[in-house]
């Protein structure tokens, strides 16, 4: 008897685990291979905003005006590591072509079908699993210490208006009114209607790993350290053992740049460290995720405490945590909310792998057959995760996706000679 090889999915993040649900779904056999416990590393510690309206890339307009301020004004919400200069400068070059007007508008165009269906998407995943409370309806606030009469029209506004987002200006009142626990210095708020927030991220991921299982999803521990090409596939070299099948899913994030690279395949995949700081014993409560837009993080009430989740750092993927890091987003946190208990705090640091273009790598590598990405979701892996997911297990069960995936091939970085 011929036995089927099973799917291997090397990551076992958000991207990994919603790929490993739709692919069981549909009938198809997969493993799941991690040196980490499932979902709790990057996907861990983000801010936990489900947002079908996130869909606005990182670089805009004139945002080469703004470098310095970002970087050495009084918030510093961006840094970057002395060592890692020689590769920021090609990506940041890279980073700024891709934010003229017109460019934004198409990436956002992009991002649009990955993000719109992520709420329905999560609770598809989480049905019947006793933990649907996990993803919960709330607006995203977008809060302003300067009244800003006209913030909605920003482009970035625009593009979600034209697209159909809710948009809501309040002023101070109606602020206060909905989220008390936010400080008067705020004037004004951009409510972005129809998302969700996750209350752990890092359960969800646990309870979808279990999920995962119990479709008959295979899990293994191990650490992975290379791909090499044999003669019916492809071999998955760990530090335990050796794995063989016929397709291989890479959604290792961050680290997925190492594992093509022997391979032939340069990517200007960025390590774009994020932070978070988590007050178990916080003594106020939010009611929707909340953004202070001048100090580029996000909060959030979770199970385990009110998280401020933020800072954009490149750097080396096995660098140190920046220590001041963890004062400087405990001094942001107090200032936006005055009565939060800071006595207990919880410190992270994670991973995010970003392209210049804001947009994953989604889909087969030309000179490698078997060989897929799913990887390169920047800021927005929480969002797309689930859509990415149902793109690949349509790609690999020769399903036509009902999107155009043209913006996420794995070629789109690479130059005619």
């Amino acid at each position: 008897m011929i036995m089927t090889q099973p799917i291997t999915i090397l990551g076992a993040g958000a991207v990994g685990l919603c790929t490993a649900l739709s692919l069981a779904e549909r009938g198809q056999p997969v493993r799941l291979i991690d040196r980490g416990d499932p979902g709790q590393e990057t996907s861990f510690g983000n801010a936990g905003v489900i947002s079908p309206w996130s869909i606005i890339p990182q670089s805009m307009p004139g945002i080469w005006k703004k470098i310095p301020s970002l970087m050495f004004g009084p918030q510093r919400p961006l840094s970057v590591r002395a060592a890692y200069w020689p590769k920021m400068i090609p990506w940041g070059l890279s980073f700024l072509r891709n934010g003229t007007t017109q460019r934004v508008q198409d990436i956002a165009g992009a991002m649009e079908p990955l993000c719109a269906p992520s709420i329905d998407l999560y609770r598809r995943h989480l049905q019947g699993t006793g933990q649907e409370h996990l993803v919960q309806d709330s607006a995203y606030v977008h809060a302003f210490r300067s009244e800003n009469p006209d913030a909605l029209q920003g482009l970035d506004y625009r593009i979600r208006a034209e697209k159909g987002a809710d948009l809501e200006l309040v002023g101070a009142d109606e602020l206060s009114r909905i989220e008390p626990a936010l400080s008067r210095e705020f004037k004004a708020a951009v409510l972005v209607h129809g998302q969700a927030r996750a209350l752990s991220p890092g359960k969800i991921m646990t309870v979808l790993a279990e999920k995962a299982k119990t479709l008959g999803v295979e899990i293994l521990r191990d650490d992975i350290q290379s791909l090499r090409r044999v003669t019916e596939g492809w071999e998955v070299l760990c530090s335990n053992a050796s794995y063989r099948c016929n397709k291989v899913i890479l959604a290792m994030g961050a680290w997925s740049a190492e594992l093509v690279n022997p391979l032939g395949i340069s990517v200007p995949l960025a390590v774009e460290r994020g932070y978070h700081v988590e007050f178990p014993a916080a003594g106020v409560e939010l009611q929707n995720s909340v953004m202070d837009v001048d100090a580029k993080f996000v909060a959030s009430s979770m199970e385990d405490g009110l998280r401020v989740a933020g800072q954009a750092e490149f750097a080396a993927i096995d660098a140190r945590e920046d220590p001041s890091k963890k004062s400087r987003m405990m001094a942001q946190a107090k200032a936006a909310f005055p009565d939060l208990n800071t006595i207990e705090t919880r410190f992270w640091m994670g991973r995010r792998p970003s392209f210049p273009d804001s947009l994953p790598m989604i889909g087969e590598f030309d000179a490698l057959p078997g060989l897929f990405a799913g990887f390169g979701h920047s800021h927005y892996g929480l969002m797309m995760a689930p859509k990415t997911g149902e793109l690949l297990a349509e790609m690999l069960t020769d399903t036509s996706p009902n999107i155009d995936c043209r913006p996420y091939r794995t070629n789109r970085f690479t130059r005619a000679k």
